[in-house]
């Protein structure tokens, strides 16, 4: 087993957030974690449907494009918001929860090139919250199994 896993791609791209897998969260089914991260972003429901629609690429490109508040997306509720649904994506599937478990120990990293430093690691620097999210987690289905 490896050390570290540094990509969310190939055998370890379940880790990502465009990983298709419904996510159902305040009964609205996402087709994967990065349209809900996106989504609750908003307060309204209509415009959480309609993220809920889209690819998870078009859900991060209309948040781009659409703001959200600025209260909505300070870093605590930003990360809150991830732990949430990342617990919804793990704990709501039981393939996916095995599949973290047999990154044993590993760091998790989510390293990218898109200069994403707040969620990963790029070129060497980063804070890595995603990864620091999914090995909590990892480490909370350990301690419950």
């Amino acid at each position: 087993m490896n050390n570290v896993i540094d990509s969310f791609r190939g055998e370890y791209n379940f880790l990502s957030n465009f990983y298709k897998v419904d996510i159902t969260i305040d009964g609205i089914t996402y087709p994967s974690s990065e349209n809900a991260y996106q989504a609750l972003k908003y307060d309204d429901i209509d415009v959480r449907k309609q993220i809920a629609l889209l690819s998870p690429k078009g859900a991060k490109e209309y948040s781009g494009l659409h703001k959200a508040p600025a209260d909505n997306v300070n870093q605590y509720r930003l990360y809150r918001n991830m732990f949430r649904i990342l617990m919804c994506k793990f704990f709501g599937n039981c393939d996916l929860m095995r599949k973290l478990l047999t990154t044993g120990n590993a760091e998790l990293i989510e390293g990218n090139t898109w200069g994403d430093t707040y969620w990963g690691v790029c070129e060497g620097k980063g804070e890595n919250n995603l990864g620091k999210i999914l090995m909590d987690i990892r480490d909370m289905i350990e301690d419950t199994i």
